[in-house]
């Protein structure tokens, strides 16, 4: 009888346990009215409805922000103000994040965002432009431009991914931790503010309302689930080849304090990349925009004027 009682109480423990722990998505609605997203803010591109913004004078260049694992476009909000005002500035949530959510075709390769930069270039008339990514958004856009190279006009690359490190080897999806495979189900907030602390150099510039911002995104609808099918098919190749095809001027820009890709990759792309050179934020982290738009927006206005 007791062992039953015992079994009983722990039975409503997990229950108990599971129910506080469970995060749902939130509705698409809701997160439209908080971020003041119009039915005009989505497009059918190559098969998905991308969030997208799409700012500044049309006869300006063009510049198209691609940000992060696991933001969304809203994370270029200080610069898109600043560099909208002179020229024209296209930012959308890459699929699998932020309002854009899942894709349907459940393809999540650097090759499918490679399809999808480009048709949406197409359906908005741009035929070359700036493409400025960080980390995985970094990635993505040294990738276009060594394979598009006749659709890029300059890079700005954030503390780019691409190279090996421990966990992320060329040539095979790394392992999804056993706890990374709740991520559907639980995500409490105390959870996602320690795994964002690291991109910031000073934990005084991870507010509670970046937090939350990064919450609401994340539990967008199907976001979450798409993480994970995204770590699955994440197989990185070995970059060197391709970065030393790309012609394009670029400027790297690397946070000194960065804690989630080394400061020390930044030589790794100085040695691959012919036309690239580096500005360093010796006191930033791992998204300068978010954390001292200011000054990390100033090496990029300059590189782009020159």
């Amino acid at each position: 009888m007791l062992t039953r009682l015992l079994l009983v109480a722990a039975l409503v423990l997990i229950v108990g346990a599971a129910a506080w722990l469970y995060t749902p998505d939130r509705s698409r609605a809701a997160l439209d009215s908080a971020y003041h997203v119009a039915p005009g803010d989505y497009r059918q591109v190559a098969g998905i409805g991308l969030h997208v913004v799409d700012e500044g004078p049309r006869t300006g260049p063009a510049l198209i922000l691609l940000h992060g694992f696991g933001a969304s476009l809203q994370t270029w909000d200080p610069w898109a103000a600043r560099l909208s005002a002179t020229q024209r500035v296209i930012r959308f949530d890459l699929p699998g994040f932020g309002l854009t959510g899942a894709d349907p075709t459940g393809d999540y390769s650097d090759a499918r965002a490679m399809r999808i930069i480009a048709a949406l270039m197409d359906q908005l008339g741009v035929a070359r432009a700036t493409l400025i990514g960080n980390s995985l958004g970094g990635r993505i856009a040294w990738m276009f431009a060594a394979m598009h190279p006749e659709r890029t006009e300059k890079l700005v690359l954030i503390s780019p991914d691409g190279f090996a490190s421990p966990g992320f080897e060329y040539g095979r999806a790394p392992d999804v931790p056993l706890l990374m495979r709740a991520l559907p189900f639980v995500m409490p907030l105390p959870m996602l503010r320690a795994s964002l602390a690291p991109a910031y150099a000073d934990p005084a510039h991870l507010t509670d309302a970046t937090v939350r911002r990064y919450d609401d995104m994340m539990r967008a609808p199907g976001v979450r689930g798409a993480i994970l099918a995204r770590m699955r098919q994440s197989i990185l190749v070995e970059p060197v080849p391709l970065l030393r095809q790309i012609k394009a001027p670029t400027l790297l820009l690397w946070g000194k304090q960065d804690g989630m890709i080394p400061y020390a990759n930044s030589a790794d792309y100085l040695r691959a990349m012919p036309n690239a050179r580096l500005a360093t934020l010796p006191t930033l982290g791992h998204v300068p925009f978010e954390e001292a738009p200011d000054e990390s927006i100033a090496p990029v206005l300059e590189f782009l004027s020159s």
